[in-house]
């Protein structure tokens, strides 16, 4: 079965008794990590209990298949039930699961993590199609998800924050949950106590990391600052973030850059094609979207935007390296903003 995004959440806080094996994916590596941590804790209260929770990986049950129902199938020798967590599962360990599905043993639950897995992924539709199993998905948070992240994380310090700091706060992060939060208990620690969130006090405790953001990138890219764009992606690749979610990245700023052009291709002034946007710009980029308004009309926004599409889809199809492709496709579309 699967899980709506909208639901998953409540559902990794505590899944249907009936379900025996939860996937856990999607291009956000940090919230992907929170939910596999929420699942295991509904089941057990200590994670680290090696009588109770079994670790396995993708490769090693693909390689022996059995593995799986003989963890699933065994007691713990201190009583309850216990907690089977598979990490890097991928396509190639999808029969074994299929096969696990079709005859599971024991009362564990099969938690398996994972990256970006396409709509074909072998894994997914084993997944998605048993009854007894369900796939959450793990997006990037963005527009009100990320806003309601970062409310949450400092209502719990009785702390409120205002407009203008939230766009900043939403224009830096969002690419990873786990970094989210753990920007924003540096800023609650950084407030002190009850209150609210000023522009100046975001800009003191998250302006430092701003020049290392998925934003940067797509700012680099749609600027034609090859280089730049080259600089950043080997940075943020080298932290771990996701090929497929880069572009993604990537794409939204371009949509956003549509959206925009195409009000003032009918007719409306700057300002008010800027206030369609949702969440809206960080004012000192404002006038950088603008200019790339003037350098990106719609149709040639159309022709990026397919260039990104392709290649995330090839990253997810082709089985080629995918940070070939996505390097290709922004380097492409690099040039483009420089020919202007």
């Amino acid at each position: 079965m699967k899980i709506a995004p909208e639901r998953a959440d409540a559902f990794a806080a505590r899944p249907d008794a009936r379900i025996r094996l939860a996937l856990v994916y999607g291009p956000d590596e940090g919230l992907v990590r929170e939910r596999v941590a929420k699942l295991v804790r509904s089941v057990v209260d200590d994670p680290n209990d090696p009588f109770r929770v079994a670790e396995l990986t993708g490769a090693r049950i693909k390689d022996d298949p059995a593995l799986l129902a003989d963890e699933a199938a065994a007691l713990a020798l201190t009583g309850g039930r216990r907690v089977v967590k598979v990490r890097d599962a991928d396509d190639p360990c999808a029969k074994a699961i299929a096969q696990f599905l079709d005859a599971p043993a024991g009362d564990s639950l099969i938690v398996l993590q994972a990256g970006d897995l396409g709509a074909r992924s072998t894994l997914r539709k084993a997944v998605e199609g048993s009854t007894i199993a369900a796939a959450v998905p793990c997006y990037l948070d963005e527009g009100q998800s990320l806003e309601t992240v970062i409310r949450d994380t400092l209502a719990a310090h009785q702390i409120g924050v205002s407009r203008d700091a939230m766009d900043l706060l939403t224009a830096h992060l969002g690419g990873d949950r786990l970094v989210t939060r753990s920007e924003i208990e540096k800023l609650a620690t950084y407030m002190g106590g009850p209150g609210e969130v000023s522009l100046e006090d975001a800009l003191a405790c998250v302006g430092d990391v701003s020049a290392m953001t998925l934003d940067d990138l797509s700012f680099a890219v749609a600027d034609g600052e090859a280089a730049r764009a080259q600089a950043l992606l080997d940075r943020l690749l080298a932290e771990g973030k996701p090929m497929v979610s880069l572009l993604r990245t990537v794409s939204r700023h371009f949509m956003r850059l549509h959206l925009a052009g195409g009000a003032m291709a009918q007719g409306r002034s700057a300002d008010q094609a800027l206030a369609l946007l949702k969440p809206p710009l960080f004012f000192k980029v404002k006038n950088r979207f603008s200019a790339q308004l003037r350098r990106w009309p719609p149709d040639r926004v159309a022709g990026a935007l397919d260039i990104l599409l392709s290649a995330q889809i090839d990253c997810m199809t082709t089985g080629l390296p995918d940070q070939e492709i996505g390097a290709r496709a922004l380097l492409q579309v690099s040039r483009a903003a420089a020919r202007r």
